[in-house]
């Protein structure tokens, strides 16, 4: 069935639960995964004024690490041979398409953040977007 899931992960609840679901359908069909969180790139606009780049990127990294820290104890756990991807990215769904095909995954295994109201006519949800724009299957968890 599958070999490869890329598990992407937001930090939020229900990306949370995403990593556990996606974490135990890898232990399941016996495939690897690898777990991948967007950051995003440094702005001198944003918030940051006081931060150079280096600092926010250090700062974006171990956020990122952080994210992805709950879901490889799982991995060890379960027995799911695991990457972690820190990857920082304007477009968080080309990110996590991108990161599907360069690693060589068949399945993307994500949470999905339903938009409501006149939000998700306009910005569309990262999920969404994936779905659209990939060929890679992917499974949509709640």
């Amino acid at each position: 069935m599958f070999k490869h899931i890329l598990i992407p992960t937001d930090g939020s609840p229900l990306s949370e639960r995403a990593v556990d679901q996606g974490l135990r359908l890898a232990a399941e069909v016996q495939a690897r995964a690898t777990l991948l969180t967007v950051t995003d790139p440094y702005h001198l606009t944003d918030s940051w004024p006081l931060v150079g780049a280096d600092e926010y990127a250090e700062y974006a990294r171990r956020q990122g690490e952080g994210r992805l820290a709950s879901g490889a104890a799982l991995a060890r756990t379960l027995g799911v041979l695991c990457d972690r991807l820190v990857v920082e990215h304007e477009t968080p769904y080309a990110a996590i398409i991108d990161a599907a095909t360069s690693q060589g995954c068949d399945l993307i295994a994500m949470a999905s953040h339903g938009r409501r109201g006149i939000s998700a006519v306009i910005l569309g949800s990262t999920t969404q977007q994936a779905l659209t724009h990939t060929r890679i299957p992917v499974l949509v968890l709640r």
